[in-house]
């Protein structure tokens, strides 16, 4: 009987870290801090500060709806927009994006670092943070697109990079 329990709580603590959205589930790192319920998000999670790093990272998931979110140019667009240099200007050529296709979905991924001055009072920090990344991926599933968006310190991105494409090699079809 103690076997069995101790089975069900490993079983029920790996799923407890599975999420799913828009028909996709995926699994987050063990070391992310899943966060309570947040308007318009599907999920949010706590990404520990980096050596070096005061502030924690952040993934926001969003899930709008099949046919909702906009097209997943024009979110790219945006997330890099979001963007500048210490001086002001944009930051669109240094920003890196990339298509392919992650377990037969098209996913497309951004990465771009700067300083972050988000997208209004539900989309980002309220006043300019230098030194930032974003990394992100638009996943297209079978029910519209998920949205992830992983925004930190750049040591505390750098350090969650692996664990992000680990995350975003999980994703997978319901």
């Amino acid at each position: 009987m103690n076997r069995l329990l101790s089975v069900l709580v490993v079983t029920v603590a790996v799923v407890a870290h599975a999420e799913e959205a828009g028909g996709l589930t995926w699994t987050a790192p063990a070391e992310w801090t899943a966060q309570g319920a947040r308007p318009m998000r599907a999920a949010t999670y706590r990404i520990p500060p980096a050596k070096g790093d005061t502030d924690a990272g952040e993934l926001a998931v969003f899930y709008f709806g099949q046919g909702q979110g906009g097209a997943v140019d024009a979110n790219v667009k945006r997330w890099v927009g979001q963007f500048q240099t210490p001086d002001g200007k944009p930051v669109d050529k240094a920003a890196k994006t990339k298509t392919e296709k992650l377990n037969d979905m098209p996913v497309t991924t951004v990465d771009v670092k700067g300083t972050y001055a988000g997208g209004g009072p539900m989309m980002g920090p309220s006043t300019p943070k230098p030194g930032y990344r974003l990394l992100g991926a638009i996943v297209e599933g079978p029910e519209g697109a998920v949205f992830f968006k992983l925004t930190a310190p750049e040591k505390t991105a750098a350090a969650a990079e692996k664990p992000f494409r680990k995350l975003l090699e999980s994703v997978k079809k319901k």
